[in-house]
């Protein structure tokens, strides 16, 4: 089969398109899924760059999020057949530990992810345990239903689940134009959040006003909290959607109105951001971090679909063969929505 795999780490040329074989039934708990579409995310840039753990074992399959079709069974799998259209869930645990009896597998210490430990969804075909294939939800493409699994249900567990995010609360998203900000502001809005988002790029703030957010700031670190405080007569945000970390993180937490909590998936402005403590406890503030939810949350997103109007946004989607061309448009910041590869098999 073809796929996108690195033999090294480094820049996008290690990005190569080449034969490769295709995965088999390893117990009779898996499926082999024939992919139709695959997302871009951050992750990926990382884990080609050399900067997420586990990934020493080369070459390997890049890719996260997928959509496809059940090409063929094991022979204990009952809830699946050859054709049904499915998403992906990433992670696999060790299914022995006290995290995995919980069903908490993004825990487990042996935890397993697509692209990381597994051969990733960059591919014609992926093979993963049949509780990982959910069905993709009724009226979205291939394209769409790969555009949402890992976003959505990051943003389903930071503002949900941890932060508890309650109708006529106020959201700030510091950033515009990535899956996880534009999942976290349909959720907010679902939700009925009044959301404020932040950004340097006048034309993200612009797409984003359009996508429902009420409040569009323009403005870049070290400005954003006296706006955010302007607009909440001073009171401040419930709920901070920070992904980006560096200096825009002390300033989140300057934003938010006391009893405030903070949520964070990432630190791609800088991991080692400057934070007075003081402000945390005098504001009873709360900060949760994650990387990726639970199969229940899953399925909360899931219905979140079969029930709502809303639709992943994409933004550009390129052939398999040129994921360099992907990647580089993600790294320039030129996106708005998920960069998707289309696979043809």
């Amino acid at each position: 089969m073809k796929a996108i795999r690195i033999h090294a780490h480094g820049g996008t040329d290690q990005l190569r398109y080449e034969d490769t074989d295709e995965p088999q039934l390893r117990s009779g708990s898996d499926v082999i899924v024939k992919l139709h579409a695959a997302a871009v995310n951050r992750e990926d840039l990382a884990l080609r760059a050399g900067h997420v753990c586990g990934t020493n074992l080369l070459p390997i399959i890049v890719g996260a999020e997928g959509a496809g079709t059940v090409l063929s069974v094991g022979s204990e799998v009952r809830s699946l057949k050859p054709g049904n259209a499915v998403c992906l869930y990433r992670t696999q645990g060790c299914g022995d530990c006290d995290r995995c009896a919980y069903q908490q597998e993004s825990l487990c210490n042996e935890r397993r992810l697509l692209g990381v430990r597994e051969p990733g969804t960059y591919a014609e075909y992926v093979r993963v345990p049949a509780r990982n294939c959910f069905p993709a939800p009724p009226g979205l493409s291939f394209e769409a239903a790969a555009a949402f699994p890992l976003v959505y249900l990051t943003a389903w567990r930071m503002l949900i689940t941890d932060a508890g995010l309650r109708p006529g609360e106020s959201v700030l998203i510091v950033g515009a134009g990535g899956g996880i900000a534009n999942a976290a502001a349909h959720i907010a809005g679902a939700v009925g959040a009044r959301v404020f988002v932040v950004s340097a790029n006048k034309e993200k703030l612009s797409a984003a006003t359009k996508l429902g957010a009420q409040h569009a700031i323009h403005a870049t670190a070290g400005e954003f909290a006296k706006a955010v405080r302007g607009l909440t007569e001073k009171r401040g945000v419930d709920v901070v959607v920070n992904c980006v970390g560096g200096p825009t993180w002390a300033e989140s937490l300057a934003t938010l109105a006391r009893g405030g909590r903070l949520v964070t998936c990432g630190a791609v402005a800088g991991a080692k951001p400057k934070t007075d403590l003081r402000r945390v406890f005098w504001n009873h503030l709360t900060i949760f971090a994650t990387h990726g939810g639970t199969r229940q949350e899953f399925l909360r997103v899931l219905n979140f679909f079969g029930t709502s109007t809303r639709k992943p946004i994409i933004d550009k989607v390129f052939p398999l063969n040129e994921a360099r061309w992907a990647h580089q448009r993600m790294e320039q910041g030129k996106h708005f929505g998920k960069i998707i590869l289309h696979i043809s098999n």
